[in-house]
């Protein structure tokens, strides 16, 4: 299917979304959300996808925000009906089973910075700069951002960034846990995203997923709930032939040849 300010490619079992305005350093407005919305619903549908990786085009920019002169626009019924849109779409990226990573090439601000934390992991050039600057604007995260942040890297550290509204260097977002990694140039964030993804994709897909799915869910709950979300979804990978592989290789001393299913 053809998109206009996104683009999408398959590289073996991963699929590459580059968002594609760098002109406005890949703003966020309603098309790319809806775009993004479009192309991860058909990520998530198609089997021989195993992976996402999210970036943005040219080497300033992964998304330096929200589009201002579309947001500028609107009231506040505009508004309310704006962050619910970008909340559900970034929800939708968060539930995917299949992981996703954020290749942060550059500027990841406002609503940039909440896409990546809707990703599973991420990794950001040493070049990248990334925060919450709605403050500044006389705003405040409107796409997740009080909500995942603090969850991320802790209450303390989440309120700084969103109080003062300034960003941190890749150095300080790796030591406070926000990304998993830091790529020596914007140029080669994809390929470290690539080398993180590797030793993920030789596992079990079926057992990636629930892995995904038990973290995703047990954070939203309390810790006896989460730990019977753990139990139910250990138990249910037992109805399937990937995991009964993976125990017979085990014991044969083989490599295991995943199904999927």
């Amino acid at each position: 299917m053809s998109y206009e300010a996104i683009i999408v490619e398959d590289h073996g079992p991963v699929r590459r979304i580059t968002i594609n305005r760098p002109e406005k350093l890949n703003a966020l407005n309603r098309q790319v959300l809806l775009e993004l919305r479009r192309a991860f619903e058909e990520a998530d549908a198609e089997a021989a996808v195993r992976a996402v990786i999210l970036t943005g085009a040219g080497e300033r920019a992964f998304v330096a925000g929200a589009d201002i002169a579309e947001l500028a626009r609107l009231g506040p019924e505009g508004a309310k009906e704006q962050t619910l849109l970008g909340q559900r779409i970034l929800r939708q990226i968060e539930m995917m089973n299949k992981p996703v990573i954020a290749a942060i090439n550059g500027y990841a601000l406002g609503g940039g910075c909440e896409l990546a934390l809707a990703c599973h992991l991420r990794v950001a050039a040493a070049t990248a700069k990334i925060g919450l600057p709605e403050v500044k604007l006389g705003l405040i995260p409107g796409y997740g951002g009080t909500q995942r942040l603090p969850r991320l890297i802790g209450g303390a550290r989440a309120l700084e960034l969103i109080l003062q509204g300034e960003p941190i260097g890749a150095d300080k977002a790796l030591q406070w846990g926000l990304v998993n990694r830091v790529a020596p140039s914007a140029a080669e964030t994809v390929r470290v995203a690539e080398e993180l993804l590797r030793p993920i994709l030789a596992r079990a897909p079926l057992a990636v997923g629930a892995a995904i799915e038990a973290h995703r869910r047990g954070r939203e709950v309390q810790q006896t709930e989460a730990m019977r979300i753990e139990a139910d979804l250990f138990a249910l990978l037992y109805t399937t032939e990937d995991t009964r592989e993976g125990l017979t290789a085990f014991l044969d001393k083989r490599e295991p040849k995943w199904r999927g299913r």
